[in-house]
């Protein structure tokens, strides 16, 4: 053999395995789309990562996650999915509903798993929940349905109270809508009066506050919707300074120093999401996953703040919390 030819034989046999591995399959890459900023959210990050492992996919391992957060700037939502289509992501997880909307604006083709409160045949974002039918999937949890149990949780944790505060978004009409007509109907059967209360920004959640300054009602009740969380560091330190006993729907909330909240779990509702990701990588269609229900529920009492406020805190109701915060 001649010494040129070697060379070149030894040259091929050497690049061979770097061949190869360029050749390996690449992990897919799937898209976390969230309105919100990662700051408190770990929980929900954990749990849809956890839905992901449970079907086999673990992230820097066997899946890549591209995070776009807008950080309550809603006008960036349908640039950050866009950007998402244009990376080709396998799936986007859309884990809000300030982020769903958009991302199915963005793609008719990209499979996408949402994460909502209300209704998403409502929303528009599928034909029907038990068949989807196009390329978007995932799941509901309760946001308004609760508002019966949410003002009984107060009524037990503020005995005294018949005037109750509930504070809405307006911007966030089917949610609000149903809000204000069963916290009127609940309140009416037990005895209390409610006020309605509007906010769709930080200046007007401060008006709210002055005027409930003024008015000093017994309690308040904070609407669910994905404003107010993003709100809560707000909302709990004015409810703190004006001393307000509030509830709120999500443990977010409570955390940041609210008296109570009760509400779906959304890192059990983000665990579920990463479940249905993990079967979409797998092969299934978004259009053959009915959407679900994620009903598993929490309530989150804030014990220093209920000391701060003068509250003792039923024995009831203490044993009835999934978590109290000391």
């Amino acid at each position: 053999m001649k010494r040129r030819e070697f060379i070149t034989l030894l040259g091929g046999a050497a690049a061979w395995p770097l061949s190869a591995r360029a050749q390996e399959p690449k992990v897919p890459v799937v898209g976390f789309l969230h309105s919100q900023s990662p700051e408190g959210l770990a929980d929900v990050v954990r749990g849809f990562r956890q839905g992901l492992k449970e079907t086999g996919y673990v992230e820097g391992e066997s899946v890549a996650i591209e995070y776009r957060w807008a950080a309550n700037k809603t006008e960036r939502m349908p640039e950050l999915a866009a950007d998402l289509v244009r990376r080709r992501v396998a799936v986007i997880a859309a884990m809000d509903t300030g982020s769903s909307l958009p991302a199915k604006g963005a793609t008719t083709t990209t499979p996408i798993v949402f994460l909502v409160g209300g209704d998403p045949v409502k929303h528009g974002l599928v034909a029907s929940l038990a068949r989807p039918g196009g390329n978007l999937t995932g799941t509901n949890f309760f946001t308004s349905e609760l508002v019966a149990k949410r003002l009984e949780l107060l009524r037990e944790l503020v005995p005294a109270a018949t005037r109750v505060g509930v504070l809405v978004n307006p911007a966030y009409a089917e949610v609000t809508e149903s809000t204000v007509r069963d916290s009127h109907m609940a309140a009416r059967t037990m005895g209390m009066q409610v006020r309605v209360l509007e906010a769709d920004t930080s200046e007007m959640i401060n008006a709210v506050f002055a005027r409930l300054a003024r008015e000093r009602p017994d309690a308040l009740f904070v609407g669910p919707g994905p404003f107010f969380t993003s709100r809560r560091v707000q909302l709990t330190q004015l409810a703190a300074r004006h001393a307000i006993p509030a509830i709120y729907s999500q443990r977010l909330s409570a955390e940041a120093g609210g008296l109570i909240s009760y509400g779906a779990s959304i890192a059990d509702a983000a665990r579920q999401a990463g479940i249905y990701v993990g079967r979409i990588l797998k092969g299934a269609s978004p259009a053959d996953l009915p959407v679900v229900q994620s009903t598993k529920l929490e309530l989150v009492i804030n014990i220093q703040t209920a000391r701060m406020l003068g509250l003792t805190v039923p024995d009831k109701l203490l044993a009835a919390a999934d978590e109290v915060i000391e």
